[in-house]
């Protein structure tokens, strides 16, 4: 038994180390995308923000109030359509200002405030890959180790329940 968790403690710790290892590409597709959306979103105001600049003096904000306070249906539900599209450029920004950090800070920011549906759709597509940098590759190992760390404390957990187990099973026979 003490050779199987030998060489599955040592596989689990190089699985662990190379899973950690590509969460910086799974942060980087993930910047991309969130990028990408952003630059759609702006391209897609840019003819409302033309319209602003001639009639409202430059301000967006003045142009979807004008469509809100509007009389006409089609019209106010274009002005909720624009306040969508800027509240999700606010919100992108945000998310890539979030991002703009060292890796630790980028995953704490993530678990705390990452968009899921951005994640799940930058999941559908990733690719993994392993970047070489000393920040990536010491993230790797400090993840991987914790992750290995939990793997024994599950497995020894395990194992003493089972001794336990065992000895309640021999006591309680040599008592009947």
């Amino acid at each position: 038994m003490a050779v199987i968790r030998g060489v599955l403690d040592r596989v689990v710790l190089l699985c662990a180390v190379l899973v950690a290892g590509c969460v910086p590409s799974f942060i980087a597709q993930y910047r991309q995308r969130a990028g990408g959306r952003l630059e759609q979103v702006l391209a897609d105001l840019s003819p409302f923000q033309q319209i602003a600049d001639r009639e409202h003096g430059g301000n967006l904000a003045a142009l979807v109030q004008y469509h809100l306070q509007s009389t006409d249906p089609t019209f106010r539900g274009e002005g909720a359509a624009l306040q969508g599209m800027l509240d999700t450029a606010d919100r992108l920004r945000a998310l890539l200002h979030g991002l703009d950090t060292d890796l630790y800070h980028q995953c704490a920011y993530l678990l705390t405030h990452g968009d899921v549906a951005l994640a799940r759709s930058t999941w559908s597509i990733y690719e993994p890959g392993f970047t070489f940098s000393s920040q990536s590759l010491l993230f790797a190992l400090v993840l991987g180790v914790l992750l290995w760390l939990v793997f024994l404390v599950v497995w020894h957990g395990i194992a003493w329940g089972v001794r336990r187990r065992r000895r309640r099973a021999l006591t309680g026979s040599s008592h009947g």
